[in-house]
């Protein structure tokens, strides 16, 4: 039996896609078989260029922090697939910010994560729900954060607002249950990506090694590590399940 036995010929939207984890879950859905759109503010070329069939792969520009972007991306994945059964909300503000106290965080850093990591979800929400109402159900995966759960100190802003994409999701599913359409979320630990060197700077072999050796399994994680359980959230192998924040954290947080 295939392990995603439902995902060939699926429309899928990626939000950040362009690199780390989002052109890894775009890669990863293609190789099963999904149609994805590939949606960032950046170039998402490379993850084009790189897809690994039989699933296609558009690119597509967004600001999911604007309305009208979100809604001309849902309409780009209807064009170009025939509608949309996953939305992948993993764009957010991570490697660019700068940590520190929280009475010293910039205040206009502090609203940016806010309306990208949190508003961005609902924007784009607003704009894939209706199409997946139409097709009679469907699959939103939220990217939260092991931060949200842990507590993650000296970056508040981001901390809070992976806890808020907690609380989303579980108002959401309870929302959209009757229209048989499932929302979860993924919190992972920190994943080698670029963003993790950005956000990390100079410090980061040092944070790597805390965040290890707080794990169960004591390897850091790689963007292949979350694939597996995003695609299964997106399939019918996980059909019962809504409402839920699964951590793939190498067993740092039990919930």
């Amino acid at each position: 039996m295939p392990d995603h036995p439902d995902l060939d010929g699926k429309s899928v939207i990626v939000t950040g896609a362009a690199r780390g984890l989002g052109q890894e879950y775009a890669w990863q859905f293609a190789a099963a078989g999904a149609n994805v759109l590939a949606a960032d503010r950046a170039d998402c070329a490379g993850t084009v260029e790189r897809g690994r069939g039989p699933g296609r792969i558009e690119a597509c520009a967004v600001d999911v922090s604007d309305p009208a972007s979100t809604g001309a991306m849902a309409k780009a994945a209807i064009d170009a697939f025939g509608g949309i059964d996953v939305l992948v909300n993993n764009a957010a503000l991570y490697g660019g910010l700068k940590g520190g106290p929280f009475d010293t965080l910039d205040e206009a850093e502090w609203d940016a994560c806010m309306t990208v990591n949190v508003k961005g979800i609902w924007n784009a929400c607003k704009a894939a729900v209706p199409a997946m109402k139409a097709a009679g159900g469907g699959s939103i995966i939220n990217i939260s954060s092991l931060a949200a759960v842990y507590g993650l100190p000296f970056a508040l802003h981001y901390t809070t607002s992976k806890g808020a994409v907690i609380g989303l999701t579980r108002g959401l599913a309870r929302e959209l249950g009757r229209n048989w359409i499932r929302v979860n979320a993924v919190a992972p630990s920190g994943v080698m990506t670029e963003g993790t060197d950005e956000f990390f700077g100079e410090k980061k072999e040092r944070a790597v090694e805390v965040i290890r050796e707080a794990q169960s399994l004591k390897r850091s994680l790689e963007t292949g590590d979350l694939a597996g359980t995003v695609l299964w959230l997106a399939s019918d192998a996980s059909r019962f399940v809504t409402g839920q924040t699964i951590m793939v954290d190498g067993g740092t947080s039990f919930l």
